[in-house]
């Protein structure tokens, strides 16, 4: 039986959970043991800028360990940038092989190798005996179909990995219809490696129903479910009492963690457009979690200016929703 203490991993949503929102968002709740970096990609020149680095800079990543994750298909190019991430200190990389996005699949990176395991395997062959770090994937049950995950584990049982991270869709469904818990049992039960669940955990019974299904496995990831949810993991390791956080002092909490988002956003972004937009992003995430929010969110996602933006936020939380999450659009 494994150790059945769960340890939670911020999952690696790209222009999302950087090292901005990372830091912000220990510095207001608990809960998330690790965090898993939004995917560098290998370059075909072997120079590095250290700005394509700065997300995992160290120094910028005491609060929350970091597992750094690489989006690639050249094996020499992998194994430059995974060495370039052990020398700053990381003594394990992820490889992405789940990112959905077509753009991405259609050039063979992420899910889009799903469906070619001896492209992986031989991959995995040059990779793993050279490549300094220690090496986890993060995997969906294939690119067009559930049946591809057989041929997968299998493939990966014959390699030396630390962990499988697996959300159990296909690249295909993005995140549209149920996960498929039957797929990542049987999954699960024909590997070798240790196995992390990813998916769908969105509230305290979505948390349950996967505990419950899963009690030998000890490691999960959550990405979007802490993003509609800030309070999520805390729920989850029995550290938020209901008794304790009356809507109005969840609501303050909230405001005070997305008024540090912002400024700490305003510190990197050169104009108010990005600012703006990278602000409106988590508020598609936050505002849905909130009862008759439709309106107020829509005005809010409608603001172009600094102060039209800062107005909406205002009129938003004096509004005194209801903060009920659970629900993914």
């Amino acid at each position: 039986m494994a150790d059945n203490r769960p340890f939670l991993i911020l999952a690696p949503l790209q222009g999302v959970t950087d090292v901005v929102f990372r830091q912000a968002y220990v510095r207001h709740f608990n809960g998330i043991d690790q965090a898993m970096a939004p995917f560098i990609s290998t370059m075909s020149s072997r120079r590095l800028k250290p700005s394509r680095l700065k997300d995992v800079d160290p120094a910028l990543n005491t609060a929350l360990p970091v597992i750094p994750q690489i989006l690639g298909n050249d094996p020499d190019d992998f194994i430059y940038l995974g060495d370039s991430l052990f020398d700053m200190g990381y003594a394990q990389v992820n490889w992405n092989l789940g990112c959905p996005h077509s753009k991405i699949a259609k050039k063979l990176r992420g899910s889009g190798l799903l469906s070619h395991p001896d492209k992986i395997d031989a991959f995995l062959s040059r990779v793993i005996p050279v490549m300094k770090p220690a090496l986890s994937v993060k995997i969906r049950l294939g690119r067009k179909s559930k049946e591809e995950i057989r041929d997968l584990i299998a493939m990966f049982n014959a390699h030396k990995l630390d962990e499988i991270i697996l959300h159990p869709r296909t690249g295909e469904q993005m995140y549209t219809g149920a996960v498929d818990v039957d797929a990542f049992e049987a999954a699960m039960n024909a590997c070798d490696h240790p196995m992390v669940y990813n998916g769908d955990i969105v509230d305290s019974a979505s948390w349950e129903i996967i505990r419950q299904r899963f009690p030998d496995i000890s490691r999960f990831m959550i990405g979007r479910g802490v993003l509609s949810n800030p309070f999520l993991p805390e729920q989850i390791k029995g550290m938020n009492i209901d008794s304790q956080n009356t809507d109005f002092q969840r609501r303050e909490r909230l405001k005070k963690f997305y008024a540090d988002l912002f400024n700490s956003y305003k510190q990197v972004f050169s104009g108010p457009g990005h600012l703006i937009g990278r602000m409106k992003g988590f508020w598609n995430y936050l505002g849905p979690s909130f009862e008759n929010s439709k309106k107020p969110l829509k005005k809010l996602l409608k603001s172009n200016s600094e102060q039209d933006y800062l107005d909406r936020v205002n009129e938003f939380w004096g509004m005194n929703l209801k903060f009920c999450p659970g629900r993914i659009e």
